[in-house]
């Protein structure tokens, strides 16, 4: 069935002060809504029409050819997006600390510890030139990866765009460094957005992805 704009799970202004309202709503409502649109427009009729968004980017190449960057733009926008909004949580209500369990292990073996994640992962965020994406990846068996993609790709596309892909495996966090996701706050100073978002991750959705990922 074709793609809907998901509801957020918190008020729009419910990340304030680290993320504004006004910003959440334009891009929610106006960026994301453009790409659940344009998905589906450009997927009517083929085989991928019922597929869900995880699956459309896992099987990009099946997408009709002479709309395949359409769909990697805005299928990709759309998973991104949908997930971006479920991996973070107001302050005190699952926002912000850090992680437990196997997935705080698994980053403290793959980067020795929390503050050397969080430095490495910000550095992808703030290096990505351009538009773009921070990841966290987990790979079957539990090893987990940073990496960042370009404009709306993401690891799940590996199979179809290869490097471009990043780390491929499944995505357990991500944070959305494009223009739109900051600059009404924060301007041209990406590195202050990224070390605001660290209040608001959800940690234990970030938990479960990696559960059923590993």
């Amino acid at each position: 069935m074709p793609f809907t704009l998901p509801e957020l799970p918190y008020a729009e202004n419910a990340l304030e002060p680290w993320i504004d309202a006004q910003t959440m709503s334009i891009h929610r409502t106006k960026h994301h809504q453009a790409y659940v649109t344009n998905a589906n427009n450009a997927l009517a009729g083929s085989a991928l029409a019922d597929a869900s968004a995880d699956e459309v980017c896992r099987r990009l190449k099946e997408a009709p050819a002479d709309k395949l960057g359409v769909v990697r733009n805005n299928a990709g926008g759309h998973f991104n997006h949908s997930l971006f909004w479920q991996l973070m949580a107001p302050p005190g209500k699952g926002g912000g600390g850090a992680p437990t369990g196997d997935l705080a292990g698994a980053i403290n073996a793959a980067f020795g510890s929390f503050d050397g994640f969080k430095e490495k992962f910000a550095g992808a965020a703030a290096g990505r030139f351009g538009s773009g994406w921070a990841w966290l990846c987990a790979h079957a068996g539990g090893k987990v990866e940073i990496c960042s993609t370009a404009n709306q790709d993401n690891p799940l596309m590996k199979p179809a765009i290869g490097d471009a892909a990043g780390c491929g495996g499944a995505p357990v966090l991500g944070l959305d460094v494009w223009e739109h996701a900051y600059y009404l706050k924060y301007q041209n100073k990406r590195p202050d957005y990224v070390a605001a978002w660290w209040n608001v991750v959800n940690w234990s959705k970030a938990s479960e992805l990696y559960a059923k990922a590993k």
